[in-house]
């Protein structure tokens, strides 16, 4: 799958999942259902691997 983004979209969705992710750990942390704390972990991962692309991508050029 192809997704593109302005620059300012690639920064809010960083943003956002900077802070989701933050939420993530709370919760899975939280969890004492092993099913859905191992669903949550799984969609963290996910979610984390998109966010660290963005980070990539929106980083200042030195």
């Amino acid at each position: 799958m192809l997704l593109e983004l302005s620059d300012d979209e690639a920064v809010a969705l960083r943003d956002f999942l900077t802070s989701r992710l933050g939420d993530l750990s709370a919760e899975i942390s939280h969890t004492d259902n092993p099913a859905y704390r191992r669903d949550l972990r799984r969609q963290r991962d996910h979610l984390l691997r998109v966010h660290d692309a963005l980070v990539d991508l929106t980083r200042p050029a030195h």
